[in-house]
């Protein structure tokens, strides 16, 4: 892998600070200070204590929020592991640069600033507004066959995440989605699960974009004989760039190297469905303290997701029976995330608005 590239990634992980259980405390403590039963806030209580601690006890209005979808195509679309054709990938990019997507209308709606990042998709795009081109190369290889990234695909694709992320903070952004668009990505992100989980292939396989019986068939044996072929019965612990480097794709490296950065600069991150999580497994697999900056947006119908949230230690804020990525599911979670702060923020105390508590 490329030593200056390496070394860039190596000190975006070590410059990662882990949460300060200090501020944790404190937010426990307004919390059950303001006008409501202790904890009755359920879940809307962890994300706002996540978020006051993120930033440090202070957290910035109004919240800035931004969408980047990483765009690529994947070798392993030649074995038939997609009910959709390669070609779909580039027509969806030209699709969200047209703002007809289902993303550019969520985006629109929870003014999110919407990126799309050309990382390896198998077409030439001409320049356009919120499309950033950052190709490492035309796809990755077919897994099956080969290794998906050589060691500079990948080094250059998780640096390309990494400039972005770099980008997001000089701009101000704070509350940050990830989310893809790959025919494909579902089987890098299966393969992905199983390994780091350690979970049987069918358990972390899905349809994907709609694939029948038969066809899911042939995905979990294209899966089978891809992990056989890179890691063999290995039973240990692989490290977490080998397994993308062998089975996972540009765009979820490129999604891994802006996780790392965008939590080195305390921003808050909020991971779409199963493909984006595949890349925070790899970023948490690198960084552990990574998990305190993100947020999982929703949990997917596709079944490796739940396993990776559970690896990563997430909690999904939305159940929707979504899976459709895009980052949809993330944007989704934004208003939410903002409506826990506001709640924390500005709501009264007991004390304050001279209310009981329980027992007076």
């Amino acid at each position: 892998m490329s030593q200056i590239q390496l070394s860039s990634m190596a000190s975006v992980i070590a410059s990662i600070e882990p949460i300060d259980p200090r501020h944790t405390a404190e937010a426990r403590l307004r919390l059950d200070s303001l006008t409501k039963p202790i904890g009755s806030l359920g879940q809307l209580e962890d994300i706002a204590t996540q978020m006051f601690s993120i930033f440090s006890g202070s957290v910035p209005f109004p919240l800035r929020r931004a969408v980047y979808v990483f765009a690529a195509d994947h070798g392993v679309t030649a074995e038939g592991v997609s009910a959709y054709p390669r070609e779909v990938t580039a027509q969806m990019v030209h699709n969200f640069v047209a703002g007809g997507a289902a993303i550019n209308v969520l985006a629109r709606l929870h003014d999110a600033q919407l990126t799309v990042v050309d990382v390896g998709v198998d077409a030439e795009f001409d320049p356009a507004p919120g499309l950033c081109l950052m190709k490492v190369r035309r796809g990755s290889g077919n897994m099956l066959r080969e290794p998906a990234m050589t060691q500079e695909d990948l080094a250059a694709a998780i640096e390309t995440g990494i400039r972005l992320a770099q980008s997001a903070k000089q701009q101000g952004q704070t509350l940050v989605a990830v989310g893809e668009m790959g025919i494909g990505n579902t089987t890098s992100a299966s393969a992905i699960a199983a390994v780091l989980t350690k979970q049987p292939i069918g358990e972390v396989t899905g349809r994907g974009t709609g694939l029948d019986p038969a066809g899911r068939d042939r995905k979990l044996n294209i899966l089978r004989e891809s992990l056989e072929r890179h890691f063999g019965d290995s039973t240990g612990t692989l490290e977490p760039l080998e397994i993308l480097r062998c089975v996972g794709g540009l765009e979820i490296a490129a999604m891994t190297g802006f996780i790392l950065c965008a939590a080195a600069n305390r921003m808050a991150v909020i991971c779409d469905g199963f493909i984006s999580t595949a890349a925070a497994a790899i970023a948490h697999g690198l960084a552990p303290e990574v998990s305190g900056y993100l947020f999982a947006g929703h949990c997917s119908e596709e079944p490796g997701h739940r396993h990776l949230l559970r690896y990563i230690g997430l909690t999904p804020i939305l159940q929707l029976g979504m899976r459709l990525g895009e980052g949809t599911g993330a944007v989704l979670a934004m208003p939410v995330i903002e409506s826990s702060v506001r709640l924390f923020t500005e709501m009264a105390t007991f004390s304050s608005a001279r209310v009981s508590t329980a027992n007076e």
